[in-house]
């Protein structure tokens, strides 16, 4: 396998370079990938799928352009560059070992340049190995000065358009490379999102001590602070008031619009039982809890026990030993399904035992989500819904009370590339994409209707996230990237210069060859949007009519692949510029969201070694192996899990499908049997196509590869004496072969040469039903045979007896009239009643009901498409088993009787139904 994969990628170099011509295209394209490690068989699925499709649709005649490129924007590689230059451990272990970088490769990587290098290349080689039909001259990365040009380009009409503006925004910060940062730059917490608190203050001799919250409105019903006896705190002056707080969030509030300054230290257990103050809720006791997270907001807890059960279980737990016994809940809502105390109510019922129970994080949330969705504030403290509450008591403490607003993580650990801590950082000088503009929200939610979701249910996903998208702090001081054409201080940052790079594809092999200098936003304004003319510019007309053309040939893109957790930005981000840059006929058609990658069960993960890179896996057992088992484990939308048994028996049924053709081409002889497999042929044919048309690839290999392997097994069953193979086989050979040509590349090529099939499999016509080989009778009548003799075997097994006799009887016509309306009929439970009104049917009464409830049952466990079958073609069962005796006798070794079930009293008879004979063993 492996040496006849090396011979045809070398020989496919340029095959899939794709230009304009008269066929219709389709232009598919995939998120390009950050070369900055290995790749692994998660990355191998995320490029295949796509492949099989582009090749899917080569085959069906089109035009198809599947371009790849790399993005190296950011500082990803910068602070893997640093790390590695400070000798880090972890980071060059990762390296050398993992990633096998070899010594004198890695000893240049202290230069972010030489990874980028090493690794685009690395992957352009295993993509090629992994057999991708991809056009490698429109290769760039995202740093190359004409698609810096381009992105220029393209801000300026953001910002024509007003779409970017200067802000001070909450932001993602790395205070170690003092840069704002997005997920991109992140190893851990890539999907943290940042989440506004209100601080409470609370009075105590001289100082203020904040408490952070997401429900302000609960302050009515504190009873004391929690505070961690065990923690240093900081007395800190903030913007001239003295407050205390954890030394890390003393850190956090410097970062967000306040000065700091540090006044000193006080032990937590020196707080412990002091007395603080709040207008709302009165004079409260601090008390001890080592629970309390110094890195979490404050560090220090306001307690609600009426509504927060973490709150209520911790003075529980107190209580319990005869502490703070004075104590006692202050409820302030009312929700259906709970009590005066919802928190009390909810702990109680759950069982929970303590604080460190695993389900209190799930109660938690029913709690919180059922007083906000349907809550009330009691009469004595408004008695509005909690939801209107709690935005007025916000603006109340806020502008009456001395409350500030404080931002954090909604997760514990975000972690730059670089190593360092990332924090929740104000920048005032900072440019933002205004995606909370209600007007260009509005166009991108109209623009979403008239796009192919697949699959359907994740449109869902893209409309909340259009609605919910905040502006979106698109520079950064430092990193590889674009600068900003009217502020060059700043470059634009990873996720916004990878919006509509799907574009620059089209004619990227021309414009990486053209000096960037003359790629002015006006020559840009022309190719893209025909705007100006093509004269008197930097370029000469005829250039920029030629990309002017080839732009229009492929663009808009026909499908997009890329995962399911890009759609909270990088998917939703590039309809949102799409709409703003280009008219309503160049927006994208349609995108495919793939599920995640699982490894024996567990998430893959490059930096904790969970991997299989996808290099060993093509050397181990093959590069159509890799593509067979990635596309058939699970449908793209769903996840997928790599596991090596089921990798191996992969490249054994490939190893079966190469002999089974290699077989076939000497064989010959003709038996009945053959019109069925070929009638079976054409139906696998259709179903592939439909499945492929509706992105289902693994129901499309399905068709290709299972259910023809599993015809075959049947046919073989069915060919006479020790006879194995036939000319019906090589027959569908042919159609067989460019069925799975999408998904195993190398074998297809290699068995295509062998049946003297002509050029290149790749760019042979996709397999056409042939629907006069479609012999339905005959297809149904072998269906009832194979689940007849499937019945018979299974009764084989059970008996504990020497079986002398096999009779089958054979359902009478009148069942086979309560068959047909009872598969045809919308309500199947009022059916019956319909039956028995028909005079011949009453005359049978009991049987014929019976007969109506056991049929029924058996439509119910047959697929809809055999009972479609047997309701609309005519087969005559007798005569089925009739022909089928020799076989029925020889596979069984008894003899065999077909007996008519009213010609007989035997008590089974009365069993026999439509499509399934009563079976009697003697």
């Amino acid at each position: 396998m492996r040496e006849y994969e090396k011979e045809y990628r070398d020989a496919w170099s340029h095959i899939f370079e794709a230009d304009p011509g008269e066929a219709d295209k389709f232009y598919v394209n995939v998120a390009y990938p950050y070369p900055s490690g290995a790749m692994h068989v998660g990355h191998g699925r995320t490029y295949i799928v796509p492949d099989v499709i582009a090749r899917y649709y080569r085959m069906r005649g089109k035009h198809v352009l599947f371009p790849m490129a790399f993005h190296v924007t950011g500082t990803p590689v910068i602070g893997i560059s640093k790390r590695i230059a400070n000798g880090d451990e972890k980071t060059i272990k990762l390296y050398r070992d993992l990633y096998r970088v070899p010594e004198n490769v890695l000893e240049k990587f202290v230069d972010p340049d030489e990874i980028v290098r090493y690794f685009s290349s690395e992957y352009e080689r295993i993509m090629r190995n992994c057999g991708l039909s991809i056009d490698w001259r429109r290769r760039f990365t995202t740093v190359y000065p004409q698609y810096s040009k381009f992105i220029e380009w393209q801000y300026l009409h953001l910002m024509e358009g007003n779409h970017v503006v200067r802000g001070a925004h909450p932001v993602k910060y790395c205070p170690q490379c003092d840069n704002p940062v997005g997920d991109h730059d992140l190893l851990e917490g890539e999907k943290a999102e940042i989440v506004k608190f209100v601080l409470i203050m609370f009075k105590w001799n001289d100082f203020l001590i904040p408490c952070a919250t997401l429900r302000p409105e609960t302050t009515y019903g504190v009873t004391n602070l929690w505070i961690n006896p065990d923690v240093i705190y900081r007395k800190v002056m903030v913007d001239g008031q003295k407050w205390i707080l954890s030394p890390e969030a003393a850190k956090k509030i410097g970062l967000q619009d306040h000065v700091v300054e540090d006044l000193g230290e006080i032990k937590g257990s020196e707080l412990v039982d002091q007395t603080v103050s709040n207008p709302f809720c009165g004079e409260v006791p601090v008390l001890p809890a080592t629970f309390v997270d110094p890195n979490m907001a404050t560090g220090i807890v306001m307690s609600v026990p009426a509504h927060a059960p973490f709150d209520y279980i911790a003075l529980r737990d107190l209580q319990s030993a005869g502490k703070y016994t004075s104590i006692k809940p202050v409820p302030l809502i009312v929700v259906d399904g709970y009590g005066e105390c919802p928190a009390r109510d909810a702990v109680e019922r759950s069982g929970i035992k303590d604080q460190n129970d695993p389900g209190m994080e799930t109660l938690t949330q029913e709690v919180y989500s059922a007083e906000f969705s349907g809550g009330r504030m009691l009469p004595q403290y408004g008695g509005k819904p909690v939801k209107v509450a709690r935005e007025e008591f916000s603006q109340i403490m806020l502008e009456q009370h001395g409350s500030h607003v404080m931002y954090e993580f909604d997760v514990r650990n975000v972690m730059c590339r670089c190593g360092g801590t990332v924090y929740v950082r104000i920048l005032k000088d900072q440019w933002f994409l205004q995606y909370s503009d209600p007007v260009w929200k509005e166009a991108v939610h109209e623009q979403l209707k008239e796009i192919n979701i697949v699959p359907a249910e994740v449109r869902a996903e893209f409309d909340r996230t259009i609605d919910w998208l905040n502006d979106w702090a698109c520079t950064r001081r430092v990193g590889l990237g674009t600068k900003l054409p009217w502020d060059k201080n700043w470059l634009v940052e990873p996720l916004s210069d990878s919006t509509i790079y799907m574009a620059f594809y089209t004619i990227a092999h021309k414009l990486i060859k053209l000096e960037a200098a003359k790629l002015t936003p006006e020559v840009f304004d022309y190719i893209f949007l025909g705007k100006g003319s093509s004269e008197g510019l930097p370029l000469d007309k005829e250039t920029v009519e030629d990309l002017r053309s080839e732009f229009l040939y492929w663009y808009p893109y026909d499908f997009r692949f890329s995962a399911k957790d890009l759609i909270s930005n990088h998917l939703t981000f590039q309809l949102f510029h799409h709409k703003a840059l280009f008219p309503k006929e160049l927006q994208p058609r349609g995108m495919v969201v793939f599920g995640m990658g699982l490894l024996e069960g567990a998430k893959m993960s490059s930096s904790k070694g969970n991997v299989i890179l996808l290099e060993d896996a093509v050397e181990e057992v093959g590069a159509d192996t890799v593509r067979m088992f990635l596309v058939g484990s699970a449908e793209p939308w769903q996840d997928f899990d790599w596991r090596r048994e089921l990798v191996s028996s992969t490249r054994k049924q490939i190893e079966r499908f190469i002999n089974t053709v290699e077989d076939s081409l000497e064989a010959d002889g003709e038996y009945p049997i053959d019109t069925w497999l070929i009638s079976r042929m054409q139906e696998h044919i259709k179903n592939a196509t439909a499945a492929m048309n509706s992105f289902q690839t693994r129901q499309a290999l399905q068709e290709a590869y299972f259910a023809i392997e599993s015809d075959l097994k049947w046919y073989r069953k069915r060919l006479p004496g020790d006879v194995r193979q036939s000319a019906a086989v090589n027959k569908i050979s042919d159609s067989w072969i460019r069925l799975l040509a999408p998904f195993i590349p190398f074998s297809a090529q290699k068995l295509w040469e062998e049946i003297g099939g002509e050029g290149q499999v790749a760019f042979s016509s996709w397999p056409e039903p042939d629907e006069s080989l479609i012999d339905p009778s005959l297809e149904l009548a072998e269906e009832l045979l194979s689940r007849t003799v499937e019945d018979i075997d299974s009764i084989m097994k059970l008996i504990q007896i020497e079986p002398s006799g096999l009779t089958l009887f054979i359902s009478p016509d009148w069942k086979f009239s309560i068959f047909e309306k009872i598969s045809r009929a919308d309500n199947k439970g009022k059916v019956i009643s319909e039956i028995m009104k028909d005079e011949d049917m009453r005359k049978r009464g009991k049987s014929a009901t019976d007969a109506a409830k056991q049929i029924t049952n058996l439509i119910h466990r047959l697929p809809p498409e055999v009972v479609e079958r047997i309701s609309s073609v005519s087969i005559n069962e007798e005569e089925v088993f009739e022909n089928a005796r020799e076989f029925i006798e020889k596979e069984f070794g008894l003899p065999l009787k077909i007996v008519p079930a009213e010609e007989s009293t035997h008590q089974k008879a009365q069993q026999a139904l439509p499509f399934k004979p009563a079976i009697v063993i003697e």
